[in-house]
């Protein structure tokens, strides 16, 4: 799907949506795991900060999200402060993360590591979708903080935790 019309029917969803834009998750039905979805989908529009999950074509949830320190462009190598941006897949989950709980992100991806070695330097990894703790975003005085992951609050990553299944993609748009 290309890009301007994929953004046009996350828009489009949005608009068709009752809650309103910043109020938090915007579950469909009760948000009891018997009532949700299957998510198809995860898309990121960085300079929207949202996080989308999809079933279809439709949007059933979309969060606020943290980004890396840098947000602006691309990740190119380890220590940039940017969060990647292209296609990938959750490729695990992690109970015991640092920031509450954490579903993993495929980066790098073959380009990815082809781009860093171009330039002499180590893509990085472990960029995960993960929690946001309340003292780090206090004491960050700022949105975006991240080396590079995508946050969202605790409440939000048990939800986004539960819905999402190993192997799902991820879109990720500047």
């Amino acid at each position: 799907m290309h890009r301007r019309r994929f953004i046009g029917l996350v828009a489009g969803g949005l608009v068709l949506s009752a809650a309103p834009l910043g109020a938090g998750p915007s579950p469909e039905g009760d948000g009891s795991a018997g009532s949700a979805p299957k998510i198809t989908r995860l898309v990121i529009v960085k300079h929207r900060r949202r996080l989308y999950l999809l079933s279809g074509e439709k949007v059933v949830r979309r969060y606020s999200i943290d980004l890396g320190f840098a947000p602006r462009g691309d990740k190119k190598v380890e220590g940039d402060g940017r969060t990647p941006e292209g296609r990938y897949v959750i490729d695990r989950k992690n109970p015991d993360s640092r920031y509450h709980l954490s579903l993993g992100i495929s980066y790098p991806n073959a380009r990815d590591r082809a781009e860093a070695a171009r330039l002499g330097k180590s893509p990085g990894g472990d960029i995960f979708i993960h929690g946001r703790p309340f003292l780090i975003r206090l004491l960050k005085g700022r949105r975006d903080w991240t080396a590079g992951c995508i946050a969202v609050s605790n409440r939000e990553i048990e939800e986004i935790y539960r819905l999402v299944e190993i192997g799902t993609p991820i879109d990720i748009y500047p």
